[in-house]
């Protein structure tokens, strides 16, 4: 079924088309939710309400993205709820991981000692695991935008609709984020953690 024949078969009440669109996309969906929580109990929850959310809304889709698009910014928005229904705590500021330019706006960049190649970090899964960490660190409108774009390799434009960002937002968001990790990231590269 196309997208459009899916859609129309949701608003009409369709069975067949409802089975189809949650077996097409509940697995992405479950990662997406997962990458954002980090619990897999919390992410199956997330979509399962993403998806009543959906058959809630269906008849408000306008089309402007595809229906995969617009699901995964469902998710992607349920999950932030989630996260902030859990920290309801003053998030840390991010400006201290951005970077320092000198006079000539030239970035000040900590003299490197080592630097450990891609395969030697993949290799150890203690280091893996403090990616994801470091990941995790970053503030949920950061994390989900880095998230969706670089991970889930969705365009600008598709995060900003999915995130009802404008493409602006989402780029600076990205840079801050991309930046912010870098920053949380060197003491791991250099070989210091």
């Amino acid at each position: 079924m196309t997208d459009e024949e899916l859609i129309e078969g949701l608003k009409a009440g369709d069975d067949q088309a409802a089975e189809t669109v949650v077996r097409t996309h509940m697995p992405r969906m479950l990662a997406v939710a997962r990458r954002l929580l980090g619990d897999s109990a919390l992410a199956e929850d997330c979509v399962q309400e993403a998806f009543a959310n959906m058959f809630r809304k269906i008849g408000d889709f306008e089309g402007r993205s595809s229906l995969g698009t617009w699901l995964y910014g469902i998710v992607a928005n349920q999950a932030l709820m989630k996260l902030r229904q859990q920290t309801r705590r003053r998030e840390d500021p991010i400006d201290d991981l951005m970077p320092e330019f000198d006079t000539s706006a030239c970035r000040i960049e900590a003299p490197w000692q080592h630097l450990s190649t891609p395969e030697e970090i993949l290799d150890r899964e203690k280091r893996k695991d403090l990616v994801i960490d470091m990941i995790n660190k970053l503030p949920p409108d950061y994390r989900v935008v880095l998230q969706l774009r670089d991970i889930e390799e969705m365009s600008t434009a598709e995060v900003a609709d999915a995130l009802n960002l404008t493409d602006g937002n989402v780029k600076v968001r990205l840079h801050r984020a991309r930046s912010a990790l870098k920053s949380l990231l060197e003491p791991v590269l250099r070989g210091e953690l």
